[in-house]
């Protein structure tokens, strides 16, 4: 829970105001299943960085905070990731908006689901709310 409440202090000094915070998010571990369960939160975030420098600013926040990316979707201290920025459809190497897994995982969806039920994907053309009801991903998350 310290490494969240660090992450949001960070986020908030560097990137900018904090509009919504989900609660804290209790889930199974996914991509990875051997391994221990996860801490998850969705913030809304108003900045004024483009999405590449802020990709890069949360970057740097998962560093400041012992991030080591030594496995894909292995244990970390700490995983900040962009979901969606806006209305935007962003595809490069380095970041793909919206999140190309979002309607695939219910601990996205279900911390997403609390701050912004109403946003629609722009590629699904789908609510959070209806793709949450449509998941198939069947893993524990619950309140913290």
């Amino acid at each position: 829970m310290l490494n969240l409440q660090q992450a949001r202090w960070h986020i908030a000094q560097r990137i900018g105001t904090i509009i919504r915070a989900s609660k804290l998010f209790d889930t199974e571990p996914w991509g990875k299943e051997d391994q221990a369960r996860f801490l998850n939160q969705a913030l809304w975030v108003s900045t004024t960085f483009s999405p590449l420098k802020l990709l890069d600013m949360v970057q740097e926040i998962e560093i400041s905070l012992g991030r080591k990316r030594l496995e894909k979707w292995g244990t970390r201290i700490i995983d900040i990731d962009i979901i969606f920025y806006s209305n935007k459809i962003i595809a490069t190497d380095r970041l793909q908006v919206p999140h190309p897994l979002m309607q695939e995982r219910n601990f996205v969806l279900q911390p997403v689901n609390e701050i912004a039920t109403k946003w629609k994907h722009p590629i699904l053309q789908k609510t959070v709310a209806q793709l949450a009801l449509e998941c198939k991903d069947e893993r524990k998350v619950n309140f913290s």
